[in-house]
């Protein structure tokens, strides 16, 4: 198996322009994995196992169960489809169920998504598309749309038509701020996730961040025009704001860049930089969760944060924080 530190020692520009396994071949539909960790979601889990199972290009599900004390297992035990494991993790903790999954996945891509998210019709199909045009990306992504904890619509992300994202080579794009925001919107390749060591399981957030640019410095990236996902926004979110600081968020910052295989494909002289975006975008981010949750004081704080960091950077993060408001 090629490692991520086989891949280190490659020349920068062979590092982006050789996929890690060979292309996904046209017409190959029974390729990708979905790994769900599930903890006391037995409100969710049944809608989300349904909008899974619910595309045909999936070829397995794999729910990790972490220590539950509802009735998730007992929802997901009585599901009869072939596709559907179910594991078990002994509670500990959402990375080590996303890297227990992946082991034992079968898939040439994995998708890790949310217990309580929901897939859109055709969101695999779409990334897979997508997928068989990028021969060299290791990760493909789209878009999302929120919704409430009873299920309705509560994002506008559909007025943003047209909007791109970033492909190709995104690993300093990615270093100042996480664009990608849930991996229920993305594939990515099973032999480059293991290459780079999965999730990092010492982190408590943001370790999805910290694994796109671990593998955004071995491969491409490729964006996918679409709204793919429903990303389930209330209070029992681990991201909510209303238990969250950014605080809470700046050890994936040190991680980050921290990490040899990161900075050894950072542009020289930048790291600083990117480094206080990445503090930026954070604490805009819970800026915008703050206001989403009605905690304008809270969010008023966070932007003054944005502003002891950098005055540029504040019309910006409160433009966000107040298109925050309408679901944008």
């Amino acid at each position: 198996m090629i490692t991520a530190e086989d891949i280190l020692e490659l020349p920068a520009s062979a590092r982006v322009a050789t996929p890690v396994r060979p292309p996904l071949q046209v017409g190959s539909t029974h390729s990708v994995s979905v790994v769900i960790p599930a903890k006391n979601v037995a409100a969710y889990i049944g809608e989300t196992l349904a909008s899974a199972l619910a595309q045909s290009e999936v070829s397995e599900i794999i729910v990790v169960d972490d220590g539950s004390t509802d009735e998730t297992v007992a929802i997901v035990g009585a599901i009869r489809d072939p596709r559907l494991y179910l594991m078990s993790n002994d509670s500990a903790g959402v990375s080590a169920a996303r890297n227990l999954g992946a082991r034992h996945a079968g898939g040439e891509w994995l998708l890790f998504l949310d217990a309580d998210d929901r897939l859109r019709p055709g969101a695999v199909a779409a990334l897979l598309a997508t997928a068989r045009e990028a021969p060299r990306a290791v990760l493909v992504y789209g878009d999302y749309n929120t919704i409430d904890s009873e299920g309705r619509q509560i994002g506008r992300r559909d007025l943003l038509k047209g909007r791109r994202k970033p492909s190709g080579d995104v690993l300093a794009r990615l270093a100042s701020g996480n664009f990608i925001v849930n991996g229920g919107i993305a594939l990515a390749r099973a032999e480059a996730f293991r290459a780079i060591g999965g999730f990092d399981t010492s982190l408590r957030y943001c370790e999805d961040w910290h694994c796109w640019c671990r593998l955004a410095a071995i491969g491409e990236f490729e964006f996918a025009p679409k709204l793919l996902l429903d990303y389930r926004l209330h209070t029992a979110n681990t991201m909510n704001a209303a238990v969250r600081t950014p605080k809470d968020f700046f050890p994936a910052i040190a991680r980050v860049f921290d990490d040899g295989l990161i900075m050894a494909r950072l542009p020289a002289g930048t790291a600083a930089g990117l480094r206080r975006a990445a503090e930026i975008h954070l604490v805009t981010y819970s800026a915008m969760q703050a206001v989403r949750f009605g905690r304008y004081r809270q969010a008023i704080g966070y932007l003054w944060m944005v502003a002891q960091r950098s005055l540029r950077a504040l019309p910006r993060a409160t433009a966000r924080t107040a298109l925050a408001r309408f679901g944008i």
